[in-house]
């Protein structure tokens, strides 16, 4: 299960990663026609409306984008029967034709097959499912009659069988789980600030699961009707209230990593902050421009419990403080720079300028309590673990090497998947890996055959070992450039 919570957060990425371009497009229109909303602009109409086709249909992108991402194989008839199941279950229980089935005027209709078709959680289970289906039945051979359909033709067949009878069980099971979300997110909103706030500490918290998706998608999208995301871009909110469940997240994101990376850079020995300083500049330079904050958050994560957990509070702390002051403004992908200028020019964005304030306070106490603990404690950050690893080379011959020489060596994409890859014992223990954002996923044989410190030398961020079969590769914004590496140095060995 843990395996494929992991697996499922990473599916997560692909659909959320076309969502920066509507913060663009939204951004210029609202620039071009601030009150109109594109009735005075042709050219403003264009650009919101192309906004809008995204986000209204964002639970399309999960129902089509999870496939791709979760099942083992990226192929596009995945993500054609992500979509035709999606429409199918959307058809059968639209409000006209739940009507239909029971007989009373469509007004008169239960509210949650309102929202049915715009709702994500629809998405991610249609998709989950052909993600099933297809790691099933995408090879199997059907008879010679219907050799037509075998392989990857089945799978879409088979998604809308399961569409039909996922429908029926969701038009008695999916009132009454509506009822219990709407509950969950009213207790939530009911709270005001403190609310926010509630939920911006278990976000962070949650991280480390991949869990923090599920309880995203009730704030953010309109799942049980709060649609933080769609209300505050589309201005159909309440202005300082819309936008309470983004807002908190620019001043830790843009202001409070930076300042824990400042802490780490400051507190690492003097002969290795040339080394560790362009690491933690990058991933700091992602969280104030993108607001990827992976980068940073893994350096700490599982090194210190502690330091994470004050990371969750101060979270919780800033997203109270922002929904207190009612300063709000938006994001499609994440609350960095990118997002906070283009929602500073919408309707629903109310003193956003005060979140950047807000966010240099933050950044001090990021900055004072990480380097107080760090110090304290002694925490191994990078920039203060031992000189010199100890590592095998090609050879099989055990030597030690100053880790910053290492990383100089491993500069390019090819050489870090070198190392990381025999670090890990090469294609006689890794089985199958994958990336997401910022980390290589793999699924080995032993995982305590990984040499660590070795793998480490190669300049990546971390190396968690999440259970006996499973290793995470912490790596940063380059991520992709070194699994297609890793992949072409497999591809090689099966060669051999």
């Amino acid at each position: 299960m843990k395996k494929f919570l992991q697996k499922l957060g990473k599916s997560f990425m692909l659909p959320v990663s076309i969502l920066p371009v509507v913060s663009i497009l939204f951004g210029i229109g609202y620039s071009l026609d601030f009150r109109g909303w594109g009735a005075n602009s042709l050219i403003a109409a264009i650009f919101i409306n192309a906004g809008l086709a995204v986000i209204d249909r964002i639970s399309i992108l999960f129902a089509v984008g999870i496939p791709v991402g979760l099942a083992k194989e990226r192929d596009g008839s995945a993500a054609l029967s992500g979509l035709a199941g999606f429409l199918v279950t959307t058809n059968l229980l639209s409000p006209k034709n739940v009507a239909m089935y029971q007989g009373i005027p469509v007004e008169q209709v239960n509210p949650a097959f309102a929202m049915y078709e715009k709702n994500v959680f629809v998405g991610i289970v249609i998709g989950i499912i052909v993600s099933f289906l297809y790691d099933r039945f995408s090879k199997t051979e059907l008879p010679a009659a219907l050799s037509f359909f075998s392989g990857r033709r089945l799978v879409p067949i088979l998604t809308v069988l399961s569409a039909v009878f996922f429908s029926v069980f969701m038009y008695f099971v999916w009132p009454p789980l509506f009822s219990l979300l709407v509950s969950f997110g009213t207790a939530i909103v009911n709270l005001g600030p403190l609310g926010a706030g509630l939920y911006g500490f278990f976000n962070r918290l949650l991280i480390p699961t991949g869990l923090h998706h599920a309880l995203n998608s009730v704030f953010w999208f309109d799942t049980i009707g709060i649609d933080d995301i769609g209300r505050f871009w589309g201005g159909r909110g309440e202005l300082g209230i819309t936008g309470r469940f983004m807002a908190g997240y620019f001043p830790i994101m843009m202001f409070g990593i930076p300042g824990a990376a400042l802490a780490m850079y400051t507190t690492a020995k003097s002969d290795r902050k040339k080394a560790v300083g362009s690491m933690l500049l990058a991933g700091s330079l992602a969280a104030f421009v993108t607001g990827l904050t992976e980068p940073i958050e893994f350096l700490f994560m599982f090194l210190s419990p502690l330091l994470y957990l004050i990371h969750s509070l101060l979270t919780g702390i800033s997203m109270y403080i922002s929904a207190l002051m009612r300063w709000t403004a938006g994001f499609n992908f994440s609350a960095g720079f990118i997002d906070w200028f283009f929602s500073s020019l919408t309707p629903m964005a109310r003193k956003p300028v005060m979140l950047l304030l807000q966010g240099l306070f933050f950044f001090l106490l990021y900055f004072v309590i990480f380097r107080f603990f760090i110090l304290k404690l002694n925490l191994k950050t990078p920039g203060r673990e031992e000189e010199f690893v100890e590592y095998t080379d090609i050879s099989g011959q055990r030597e030690q090497v100053k880790d910053s020489d290492m990383r100089q060596a491993g500069g390019e994409s090819r050489r870090m998947a070198e190392i990381i890859w025999e670090g890990l014992g090469g294609s006689e223990n890794v089985k199958n890996f994958d990336y997401c954002a910022t980390r290589i996923r793999l699924e080995v044989r032993d995982s305590d055959k990984a040499d660590d410190d070795f793998i480490k030398s190669a300049g990546i961020t971390n190396v968690v070992k999440t259970g006996k079969n499973t290793i995470q590769v912490i790596i940063g914004p380059r991520v992709q450039f070194v699994h297609d590496a890793m992949k072409k140095i497999a591809q090689d060995e099966e060669k051999v």
